[in-house]
C-alpha cells in the first residue's frame, strides 16, 4: 500500500513538472504549448483524484488504519 500511494505521489510530481516544461518552453506556437500544459495539469487532477479514492477505498476495507489521537 505504501508503495501504491508513493508512486501516486510521483506521478503527481511527475506531471506537475512536465506542466513546468511545457510552460518554460518557448516557441511560436503558443497554442500547442498551452493545450499541452492543461492537458498535464488535467492528468495531474486525474491523479490525484485516483489517489483520494483508492485512499478512502483501503480504509474502508480494513487495509490502513487512521492513528492518532483517541476521541475521548
Amino acid at each position: 500500500m505504501k508503495l501504491l500511494v508513493a508512486l501516486g505521489f510521483l506521478a503527481i510530481v511527475a506531471s506537475l513538472a512536465s506542466a513546468l516544461f511545457f510552460m518554460m518552453r518557448t516557441g511560436k506556437d503558443n497554442r500547442q504549448r498551452s493545450r499541452r500544459m492543461a492537458g498535464a495539469l488535467a492528468l495531474r487532477v486525474g491523479f490525484s483524484l485516483v489517489l483520494f479514492v483508492c485512499l478512502l477505498l483501503a480504509w474502508k476495507l480494513g487495509y490502513i488504519r487512521p492513528t492518532g489521537l483517541p476521541l475521548q
